[in-house]
């Protein structure tokens, strides 16, 4: 994406918020351009890393609406800014949450299937010599270890995608924790 096209997405997404805070906002992000390219940087690079400018017009709006709030005390800021976390906050429950249970979903059956596979290994290790396979007996203890192994194998890279996983969340809550901090302190 280039520069250009950042930010009219960013102002259009801030359309609605006073235009002095606009201006700063958009002059930081224009230094944030700038600053990249005098790092060599081209402005996809720069762009991607900011990420979506709609994404990041909505937290930047609520977060003007809780600054308002704690400026005015007032009713109408109070409600600016519940609405305003509110919306960010639909965003994750309609769009975020079903993809978030999918996937959650997805590697608890994939953890299953390698539990299973694991003890079918340990069977075929410990009993397939009993029950003649084709083969031979040195077959099913070997087809036993490998589905054992490759259980293992498929264990850990499911633990590390998990991590990962994990990881992301942590770092998407702390983005909604760093809005909401200023309203939770006295």
């Amino acid at each position: 994406m280039t520069r250009q096209a950042f930010m009219a997405r960013l102002r259009e997404g801030l359309r609605g918020l006073p235009p002095q805070t606009v201006t700063d906002i958009v002059a930081d992000y224009e230094a944030h351009f700038t600053d990249g390219e005098a790092a060599g940087r081209s402005e996809a690079e720069v762009a991607s890393a900011l990420g979506d400018p709609e994404r990041l017009a909505r937290e930047l709006r609520a977060e003007s609406t809780m600054n308002r709030w704690r400026e005015e005390r007032s009713p109408g800021a109070a409600a600016a800014a519940v609405f305003a976390v509110l919306g960010l906050g639909a965003i994750d429950i309609l769009i975020l949450l079903p993809i978030l249970m999918g996937i959650v979903a997805t590697i608890i059956g994939i953890g299953v299937a390698i539990i299973v596979a694991f003890f079918v290994g340990a069977f075929m290790f410990a009993a397939g010599p009993f029950f003649d396979p084709p083969g031979g007996p040195i077959t099913a203890v070997l087809g036993g270890i490998g589905f054992m192994a490759g259980s293992a194998s498929a264990g850990a890279v499911l633990t590390i995608i998990s991590i990962g996983l994990m990881n992301a969340l942590v770092w998407y809550g702390r983005l909604h924790y760093r809005l909401l901090k200023p309203a939770l302190e006295p």
